[in-house]
């Protein structure tokens, strides 16, 4: 095997993959799992209690 057939065969492959991996992550069965994970940074987040001022007067 010709060192350039092989470059030509990894290359093709890794378009293939990409091709792929992109029509995956498009696709419109995807459409609420990424919907929901947009919504993230928006949520409170409740399972912390905020901290107390006594705690931040400590770490000056």
């Amino acid at each position: 095997m010709d060192i350039g057939l092989a470059r030509g065969l990894i290359t093709v492959t890794l378009l293939a993959l990409f091709i792929g991996l992109w029509f995956w992550s498009w696709s419109k069965k995807r459409q609420p799992e990424f919907e929901a994970a947009s919504q993230l940074p928006l949520e409170e987040d409740t399972d912390h209690p905020p901290a107390d001022n006594k705690e931040m007067e400590h770490d000056s």
